[in-house]
């Protein structure tokens, strides 16, 4: 697959961003940059930094120094409300869905159209129509079936729908199929290519290599807390980024030094993620959708606010 054209100005840039959980390094001056109309698989082992890296950029996490750029222009994110005014969305990989409810009411949770006092159905129900609709999406059969009656192929395109209806710029999926049998992870690929092809930026979170080389046009891997590469799919193979993802280079991969770091300090904390920090909630050394729907009163140095 051949990346489309770049842009000359990124969505999204990224500039010397770090975070740190008190003397925990989890991000060392990482930067990263998201096309419009391009998918970028961001990779890396559990525990390198990229659940950190996405609670910094929808505004959960403030980070400690950096600069965030959106469509060329310095912008401050210090919240998830400041992040969906841009126009950036993520679905994480619990989805977020509540099973009672049905498709337009899951899409329109928190965000319900008014007519006074009075809930304004047939609006509601007209948009998720036409988000669905516009993605090309013929899987689901009745917009007012709960969710609850959903494969988890469609409970994962009402979740990415969702994101969508907000006239979003950029979404980022947390795994979207980890939990999918073969078709279904075959119809949300198809559906985050046509985000892209459609002209959205999307970020996609994977360890499925299969997943990320079929979909991606660029790939993004994170080493203990430092973004080691940034490259076009069809210029690196599948062995390379498993030695980017484990150790941090590779040998067969001709990157300049603003791709790579060719000395990562072994000694460094940079790349523990929040889940890996002793008093936050998460298993030790693992990422999990666990981590991304922690106690908003848990503070992630292990202080009780």
């Amino acid at each position: 697959m051949s990346a489309p054209p770049v842009s000359a100005t990124p969505l999204l840039e990224l500039r010397g961003i770090d975070k740190s959980f008190g003397p925990v390094q989890v991000l060392r001056d990482v930067a990263f940059t998201v096309q419009p109309g391009e998918v970028t698989a961001l990779v890396g082992d559990n525990g390198a930094g990229k659940s950190t890296l996405v609670k910094c950029i929808s505004g959960i996490y403030p980070t400690d120094s950096g600069e965030f750029w959106f469509e060329g222009r310095a912008v401050n994110v210090n919240s998830p409300r400041d992040a969906a005014a841009l126009g950036i969305e993520v679905v994480y990989q619990d989805l977020a869905l509540c099973d009672n409810l049905d498709i337009v009411q899951n899409m329109f949770l928190g965000r319900e159209k008014r007519t006074g006092l009075v809930l304004d159905e047939a609006t509601m129900e007209q948009l998720a129509a036409e988000t669905l609709a516009g993605l090309s999406v013929r899987t689901v059969k009745s917009l007012r079936q709960h969710v609850s009656s959903l494969s988890g192929g469609q409970r994962q395109t009402v979740a990415i729908a969702k994101a969508v209806l907000w006239n979003s710029k950029l979404v980022i999926l947390d795994e979207p199929t980890a939990a999918l049998g073969v078709a279904q992870t075959a119809q949300v690929l198809e559906l985050v290519r046509r985000l892209a092809d459609n002209g959205l930026a999307v970020v996609l979170i994977s360890h499925n290599m299969n997943d990320v080389f079929a979909v991606s046009d660029r790939i993004a891997a994170l080493y203990l807390g430092q973004m080691v590469a940034q490259v076009k799919t069809t210029d690196i193979t599948h062995a390379q980024v498993v030695e980017l993802i484990t150790a941090g280079r590779t040998g067969g991969l001709d990157l300049t030094a603003a791709d790579t770091d060719p000395d990562p300090d072994p000694d460094s904390t940079a790349g523990t993620d929040a889940a890996d920090i002793p008093g936050t909630v998460g298993t030790p050394g693992v990422e999990t959708a666990d981590t991304d729907t922690a106690d908003s009163d848990a503070d992630p140095t292990g202080a009780t606010r």
